[in-house]
């Protein structure tokens, strides 16, 4: 079944972020959130170098914007559009803050073996599924225009 639109313009919202933050010498992650309605509340980049932050992942900073600008009832039943799977620490920071969907463009397995590096070895999807009450997950939203922006970084 073909992905909604809808899906693909938040997802190249967060894919435009991610290449910001390649830009700005950030890994190339970003995140998009969107209201139950559709809306486009927010779109934010990773800001770990940057910033100077191990914990400025793309979805970590747009959780945190997104309670100081407009409130945590804006997450509420909200999706997140992630450029990249999320890790443990955002697919839980996004849990608590009762985002309502997650989707997500890059595989963990496809990132990890493009970048190397330290890993975590959760999966987000499984992660979310066991959480009480689960979190619906939706990967590979498209991955390749996500995994482009990530061979650069790699290169």
């Amino acid at each position: 079944m073909p992905t909604p639109e809808p899906d693909h313009h938040a997802m190249r919202l967060a894919i435009a972020a991610a290449r910001d933050a390649l830009a700005a010498g950030d890994m190339p992650y970003g995140a998009t959130l969107v209201a139950p309605d559709g809306q486009v509340l927010l779109t934010e980049r990773n800001r770990q170098h940057s910033r100077g932050d191990c914990s400025a992942h793309a979805e970590m900073v747009l959780v945190r914007r997104a309670t100081e600008q407009l409130g945590a009832d804006a997450l509420r039943g909200a999706t997140v559009y992630a450029s990249g799977e999320p890790c443990a620490m955002c697919a839980g920071a996004m849990y608590w803050a009762g985002v309502g969907h997650v989707v997500y463009a890059a595989a963990q397995p496809e990132m990890a073996a493009l970048l190397g590096g330290p890993l975590l070895p959760a999966r987000c999807a499984e992660l979310l599924a066991a959480a009480e009450p689960p979190l619906p997950v939706t990967g590979g939203v498209l991955a390749e225009e996500a995994l482009a922006l990530l061979r650069q970084a790699a290169a």
